[in-house]
Order: C-alpha cells, then sequence, then structure tokens
C-alpha cells in the first residue's frame, strides 16, 4: 500500500512539473475572438524573470515578453483582417507551453450595463424574449458570433481576471447570450460577413456609479467608497452599490482590446437630480476609454424603454431619457438608441419589454453607419428642433427626418399647456408651406382645451407610447419644450 501511494505521488510530481508554468486570464482560450488589423494585447503571469514567447499561427511569428516582479506580462501582437479561418495561439515562458485554439479574428464589442443588457435570448422567468425559438433555430453559425460572460461579482478592488470562457453560437449555446448585444452582433456579420466577438460585462440593476472608479467617485461625488459605507449607503439592494460591480465585473476586461461599448443602463438612476446622471455618463465614458488606452471607441448606449415606476403619468422616467439625451450630445463618438415602441401597452409594470431584437438592430444601425462607414444606414432617430406659436396652433420642426415623418395620420403622443402649466392631449397633423425655395414640411398641433399654447411634450411622461417615427422607421425621441 505504501509503495502505490509512492507511486501515485512520484506520478503527481512528475504531472506537476510538466505542466506549463505560464497562466493566462479566463479571457484568453480557446474560441475567443481577436479584434481584426490591429496591435491586440495578450497577456498573464508567470514566474518573475521568465522570458514568453507568444506565436500566433496566422503569420507565425514570435513576439516576447519578460514577466516583472510580479509575474506578470503583456505583449501586442499585430492581428490579421477579419475572417473564419481558426488560428492558434501558443504561449512559452520556457517552463512549459499553452496553446489556444480555434481562435477567430474579428471585431469585438462590449456589453455593458443593467439587466437589459444581461437578459438572455432565453429571457428571464416571466420576461420572455420575443420569437426565442426563431432565433435559436437560426443560430447555426458558430463562427458568426460568439461571446464570454464576465460573472457579476463585488470587489474592493480592481481584480485582474474572472472565471469565464468563450461560447461559440449554436442552438444550445445562444439561448445564455445577451439578447440585445446577440442581435446587435448577427446584423453586424450578416452585414459585414465577418465574427463579431461579445464581451459581456454588466449586472442587472446597476446604477452608472456602480462602474465609476474609486477616484472618480471621490471626486466627483458624495458616494462612500469603503466597505462599511457603501454596504450602508445602499444597503437594502447590492445592486446598487457603486464602484463594487466595476470592480470586480469589468476591471478583468480592461486589457482585452476591442472595438467599441454597448451600453444598456438608467433604470436604477430615475430620480436623479438635474443632470447629474448625464454629467456621470460622460465621466464614465471618460473612464473606459482612459482605462481600455484605445482612444476615443464607439459608444452606443439604449435609452430606457416606458415603464410605470409607480406611476405611468410621472415624469421621473421621461427625465431619466432627457438626461440620457443631453449624454448623447456631451459624449463625442456616440449614439443614442430611443426605444419609445420597444414595449407593448401590456409592459408597462414589466422592467424587461420582449422587443429585444428591434434594440440590438438599432444599435447595429448606429455601428453600420458611423463605425463602419455605412453612410445610407439610416441610424438616428428624429428629434425635437424648433417650435413656433401663431394663434392656438404650434408648428413643429425635427431633426433627422431623412426625407420625411410617418406616420401620416392618427398621431399619438403629443400634449400642449398654456400658462397654467396643465397639459392637454393634442392632435398633431402633416402641415406643407412654402419656405426656402421648396415646401416646407411642419407638424402642427393644437388642442381645443389650450386657445394660447406655450409648451408641448410629446410621450414625456413613464409610461406613454407614441408613434411617431422618421423614415427609416425610428421612433422620435421624447421631449418637451419647457423647463418647467
Amino acid at each position: 500500500m505504501d509503495k502505490r501511494k509512492l507511486l501515485l505521488a512520484a506520478l503527481a510530481l512528475i504531472t506537476v512539473s510538466g505542466q506549463a508554468k505560464v497562466r493566462l486570464p479566463h479571457l484568453i482560450c480557446d474560441n475567443m475572438v481577436v479584434q481584426q488589423q490591429t496591435d491586440a494585447r495578450l497577456w498573464g503571469w508567470a514566474k518573475a524573470g521568465n522570458e514568453v514567447k507568444v506565436t500566433t499561427s496566422w503569420n507565425g511569428k514570435t513576439v516576447t515578453a519578460k514577466a516583472d516582479k510580479a509575474g506578470k506580462w503583456l505583449v501586442k501582437v499585430a492581428t490579421p483582417a477579419a475572417s473564419y479561418n481558426a488560428y492558434t495561439i501558443t504561449f512559452d515562458d520556457g517552463e512549459g507551453a499553452v496553446t489556444i485554439k480555434n481562435v477567430l479574428a474579428g471585431e469585438v464589442w462590449v456589453c455593458a450595463g443593467q439587466s437589459n443588457m444581461e437578459m438572455p435570448v432565453k429571457g428571464f422567468g416571466q420576461c420572455p424574449v420575443e420569437d426565442v425559438n426563431r432565433h435559436v433555430l437560426e443560430a447555426q453559425n458558430p463562427n458568426g458570433v460568439r461571446s464570454v460572460k464576465i460573472p457579476s461579482v463585488m470587489r474592493m478592488t480592481p481584480q485582474e481576471d474572472a472565471d469565464c470562457y468563450w461560447r461559440e453560437c449554436t442552438p444550445k449555446n445562444v439561448v445564455d447570450f445577451s439578447a440585445t448585444g446577440y442581435f446587435f452582433a448577427r446584423l453586424v456579420n450578416k452585414t459585414l460577413n465577418i465574427p463579431v466577438g461579445l464581451i459581456e460585462a454588466n449586472k442587472g440593476g446597476s446604477r452608472v456609479e456602480s462602474w465609476l472608479t474609486k477616484e472618480n467617485l471621490e471626486k466627483y461625488t458624495s458616494e462612500p467608497t469603503d466597505t462599511m459605507g457603501i454596504v450602508n449607503f445602499k444597503k437594502d439592494w447590492d445592486y446598487h452599490r457603486a464602484m463594487v460591480w466595476g470592480n470586480g465585473t469589468f476591471s478583468p476586461v480592461l486589457n482585452f482590446t476591442v472595438k467599441g461599448i454597448l451600453y444598456y443602463q438608467g433604470c436604477s438612476n430615475v430620480g436623479d437630480p438635474g443632470n447629474q446622471y448625464s454629467e456621470r455618463m460622460k465621466l464614465l465614458v471618460e473612464q473606459w476609454r482612459s482605462q481600455f488606452g484605445l482612444g476615443e471607441i464607439p459608444f452606443y448606449f439604449v435609452e430606457i424603454a416606458p415603464y410605470w415606476y409607480d406611476n405611468c403619468e410621472g415624469d421621473a422616467g421621461a427625465r431619466l431619457r432627457e438626461q440620457q439625451f443631453k449624454a448623447a450630445q456631451m459624449i463625442p463618438n456616440s449614439g443614442l438608441v430611443c426605444t419609445n415602441d420597444c414595449a407593448y401597452p401590456y409592459e408597462y409594470t414589466q422592467i424587461h419589454p420582449t422587443q429585444k431584437q428591434k434594440v440590438g438592430e438599432r444599435l447595429a444601425f448606429l455601428a453600420l453607419n458611423k463605425t463602419y462607414g455605412m453612410s445610407s444606414v439610416i441610424c438616428e432617430s428624429p428629434s425635437f428642433k424648433e417650435m413656433t406659436v401663431k394663434g392656438d396652433t404650434v408648428y413643429l420642426h425635427f431633426n433627422n427626418e431623412f426625407g420625411g415623418l410617418s406616420r401620416f395620420e392618427d398621431i399619438e403622443g403629443f400634449e400642449v399647456a398654456g400658462e397654467d402649466r396643465v397639459f392637454h392631449k393634442a392632435k398633431a397633423q402633416h402641415f406643407w408651406q412654402p419656405g426656402g425655395g421648396q415646401w416646407d414640411e411642419a407638424l402642427i398641433v393644437t388642442s381645443p382645451e389650450v386657445q394660447h399654447p406655450v409648451a408641448v411634450r410629446y410621450c414625456f411622461r413613464n409610461f406613454q407610447l407614441g408613434n411617431l417615427a422618421n423614415m427609416g422607421g425610428l421612433p422620435l425621441f421624447p421631449f418637451r419644450t419647457d423647463n418647467w
């Protein structure tokens, strides 16, 4: 018996001594997608002082790095043009090699935010994704879209690794992909015919403050950054806590070379005063761009969908949407998706609306136009431009009509108010008049209850669905002309 134990121990020692010493973060593994045609970062750990050789099969070249005193190393490798060719990457520190396989070159996007970004293709409990069976059955291209989910964990300090792995797109696996992210990636893949990789780093219920660093929170907010302060400040809901989700869930991806960021968040910040949310959104984007060190990468984000927030007629949600719209004007190389038509009337108490395909594809419209140069793709929703009042009639003009407004009749969602600041449902209709050498189109809004209108609102309530869109079918952003 003793001889058998000694033999097993010897075999274990041989096995351990034959194992590679170089260690990779979980994010660098089989099936991953590297950002095409760039100097992509690869990193890991080895014995301090060891030289690590990284060899890529697409060009046969080897680059080296020396592990520092903490055992950390990082290299940059020139990546090929996007294709469906499966590559390998070998890491060798002289004490053993690790090879990762089935690596693709393509476009890599981060899927950040809260539960409406996290919501998978299979949906949440009592929260389905529309047409789920069709989407599952159509997921037959494992090389078209791939995804990695970063576990949602809280940490007081920034983490360098996360327990995760890359997944291929199959009917079995796609059910766990972010629905919004998947519909974005599927359309980009189909249009450009190149692989798309998604890094899902999000947390349901998180606030914008959940992703800010300790330094930014201490400099720009009054949020506590010590353990007990964080727990006591948001003791009822851990997903509302500041900083810790960024440390645990987002920090592990910051070394990865990506194309851009997709973001869907805001519900947990409803009620924030003034421009606080828009200013912190701008701060967050600046922080992430600085941390990634990739320049002014695209940032495309999603307006929160209509939801009752305990009172459909209230406007706390509308004011947050207004802040999101302001943030889009403040953040360079960004774009905002309007979701006013992405909830059904019966979903007024549903925080996770079923129509995720619209959301993901509208994010793709932004990327295809602004990032990939497809200028013929209409990617921006119409927005309020100016108003004039003549008697009892308000004349409205809009940005980003792209040739006109639809729908033509039975337009819903407008309200007008007089000096008493009481809003009444209004009738809206198209109107053409000579102007600028051509017929100028306006939308005229009237209400028999308001003889002297001074303000107009469109879907500026927590849950109010309009039906006006531009020629690309993209809905009009909710707005108000007053500052009451």
